[in-house]
Formats: structure tokens, C-alpha cells, sequence
């Protein structure tokens, strides 16, 4: 009996020991394995937590885990004479190695997607944000707000947009329509945000417009009679004969194509969502020039180029017309206008009044050439 329990203490410490063997390599391999975890396969754009260990002139040795230490250039800390070792913050890999064998990372740059993913944790259903097209294909644009993804479906691309491609790299405003805060992933329209912007601006405009209100708008398109002009968002339309005093053959005599102007509103249709714009009421009439210049009792030459029942029509040499009563004409109660004074004939006659405001002048006839 004795011989057989040593026999079977004997098996138990060779079986005990086998297993202890065995759990100290199953310990080594998985403690290696550890050890390989951490040596990271760093990308550029890749974000980490780091800390500082070295500071020196031209920046510091950041430490991200791994094999290697990275460096911190000092133009991308704000303060960096206030930089201290031990500090820890988020940095971006910008270039895979220096002159030094290390990485090269930044700190402005994790700092910017930092605050794109806080801006973004707080959008909501509608809320609109920016962004920068970073990829475009047939199905819609790509971009990234902080560590969120975002995408444009196609059919939700602005109305302007034809060529995809040529959207990449430039800047938009869309309203978000879906948000997955735990993928991080963002699905926005460009078209729904420009429809309820001019939605609004239409509103403000024909709650804010009225004739002769002077307005700002941008040239659209020139046809052979006028032009439409966008006021606000608005389109309205400004035809030729409004444009200038001067006889013009075409509208692009006078406006340009994408050019904004200063408009005088003429007419106003809210029924029938149309608005009359004018150049020439903006500027002084070549009438009312020439009446400024004529001084009251002084004697000037003129011709007769209408007569009426009442009077005669009389056009001084600097282009004033004004109106010469049959009364101020003759002293004779009986005689008409024609007898005293005939069409196209030369006269001379005294300024007795004038009204700018409504550029009107009265004569009184001197005599007839």
C-alpha cells in the first residue's frame, strides 16, 4: 500500500509539473503576442493619444506607444515655451518618417478634428453644417467632419451641380438628414438646405418690398428686350426701355452678365410673383438737367413742336421744354394758340417758373423769329 501511494504521488508531481510547463509557455507566447500588439502600423492621418518626453528647440519627442516616438514640431504647439514634459494631448501622423527615423505629427491638425467631432456630436436632424468635398462618384460626395464620415447621396447635390467631380475640394452647406453618432457617420443634403433657404428668403422679400425702394441684384441673363435679375433670391426683370435715357440697340450697352447693380422697383405684382425694375430712375433725366440750368426771368431761344388747345409747346436749345399758355402768349381774350404761334416755328420766351421735382416750366412769349 505504501509502495502504490508513493507510485501515485510520484505520477502526480511528473502530471503537476507537465501541466506547469505547459502554462508557462502558453504565458510566454501569449505575453510575445502582447509585446506585437503594440508595435502599431502608424498611417498618416492616424490620430493619438500621446505624451510628451523630450522638449528641445525645434519641438519635442511625443511619445504615441508603440516601437517609436514621434516629433512634434514647436510651430505646432501655439505656446510652446509653456510646453512641459508630461503633457499629454491627441496628435495627427503627417508624414511616415523624418530625417531622424521618427514620425513626424501635429497637434493643430488633431486639434481642428477634435472640434469638428465635438461640432458634429451636436448636430441634430436639420441642423445645418459645412463641409469640404474630399471624394465624389456617381453615387454622391464624400467628406469627413472630425472622425465623423459624410456622405451626399446624388440626388440630394445641389441644384447647380453637374459635374460631380469638380465639387471635390470645394466647400458646401448641407443639412443633415440622418446621424449614426455610433458609427459617426453623418447623411446630408445640399438640395433640401437651398430649398428652405430661398423658401425664407422669398418670404422676407415680398414681406419687405414696394415701389421705389432702391435694391441690389445680380444680372442673371440679358435677352434682346431686358434682362432678369436676381434681388434677394428673387428673380425679377427689367426691361430695356428702363435701363437708360439714351437710346440703346441691347441691354449689354448698359448691364453685364454677373454683375450686381443698384435698381429702382417700378411695379410690383405680389399675385403674380413679379417685380419691374429701373436703371434710368436712379439717374437724373436729361430733362431735368437741362431745366436745372435754365434761371427764372431770364430769355432764351426755343422752337414749337406741339400745339394744343390751351397753349403751345416750346423746346429750348439745352433740350427744356416747357409750356407757353395762350395767355401768357398774347393779351387778346379771343385769339387761339395758332393764330399766334405756328409749329416748328423759332421763338423767344421768358422763363416765368419751374418745378424740378416734377420737371415742369412755364413760359411767356417775347417774340417770334
Amino acid at each position: 500500500m505504501d509502495e502504490q501511494k508513493r507510485s501515485e504521488e510520484k505520477n502526480l508531481t511528473t502530471d503537476q509539473k507537465g501541466s506547469q510547463t505547459k502554462n508557462k509557455n502558453q504565458d510566454e507566447k501569449f505575453d510575445m503576442s502582447a509585446i506585437d500588439r503594440t508595435f502599431t502600423n502608424y498611417k498618416r492621418g492616424q490620430m493619438f493619444d500621446g505624451v510628451v518626453v523630450i522638449k528641445r528647440e525645434d519641438g519635442a519627442i511625443f511619445n504615441i506607444g508603440g516601437k517609436n516616438d514621434a516629433f512634434l514640431p514647436r510651430t505646432e504647439v501655439d505656446d510652446y515655451d509653456n510646453l512641459k514634459i508630461g503633457d499629454r494631448f491627441k496628435v495627427v501622423i503627417t508624414n511616415s518618417k523624418n530625417q531622424e527615423d521618427m514620425l513626424e505629427v501635429s497637434k493643430s491638425m488633431a486639434d481642428g478634428i477634435v472640434l469638428a467631432t465635438q461640432n458634429a456630436n451636436r448636430l441634430k436632424l436639420g441642423s445645418k453644417f459645412s463641409f469640404v468635398v474630399t471624394d465624389a462618384d456617381r453615387t454622391g460626395l464624400y467628406s469627413k467632419l472630425g472622425e465623423y464620415s459624410v456622405f451626399v447621396p446624388i440626388g440630394e447635390i445641389s441644384h447647380s451641380t453637374h459635374d460631380v467631380k469638380k465639387t471635390i475640394g470645394r466647400q458646401f452647406e448641407a443639412m443633415a438628414t440622418e446621424i449614426n453618432k455610433e458609427e459617426k457617420h453623418i447623411i446630408a443634403s445640399i438640395k433640401l438646405l437651398e430649398d428652405k433657404v430661398k423658401e425664407t428668403n422669398e418670404t422676407l422679400f415680398w414681406n419687405s418690398i414696394f415701389i421705389n425702394k432702391v435694391v441690389r441684384g445680380k444680372v442673371k441673363k440679358i435677352l434682346s428686350y431686358g434682362a432678369f435679375v436676381d434681388v434677394g433670391g428673387v428673380d425679377c426683370f427689367i426691361h430695356i426701355s428702363n435701363m437708360s435715357y439714351n437710346r440703346i440697340g441691347n441691354p449689354d450697352e448698359v448691364i453685364k452678365e454677373g454683375q450686381e447693380y443698384n435698381f429702382k422697383v417700378i411695379e410690383v405684382d405680389r399675385e403674380n410673383k413679379k417685380v419691374a425694375l429701373s436703371l434710368k430712375a436712379l439717374q437724373e433725366s436729361p430733362r431735368l438737367l437741362a431745366i436745372k440750368e435754365l434761371h427764372v426771368g431770364a430769355i432764351y431761344k426755343g422752337t414749337v413742336v406741339k400745339l394744343l388747345q390751351f397753349g403751345a409747346i416750346i423746346k429750348l436749345e439745352n433740350g427744356a421744354s416747357g409750356l407757353l399758355y395762350i395767355k401768357n402768349a398774347t393779351e387778346a381774350n379771343n385769339k387761339q394758340i395758332y393764330e399766334i404761334v405756328k409749329l416748328d416755328q423759332k421763338v423767344e420766351v421768358e422763363v416765368l417758373s419751374k418745378d424740378e421735382e416734377n420737371e415742369r416750366v412755364s413760359f411767356k412769349l417775347i417774340s417770334v423769329c
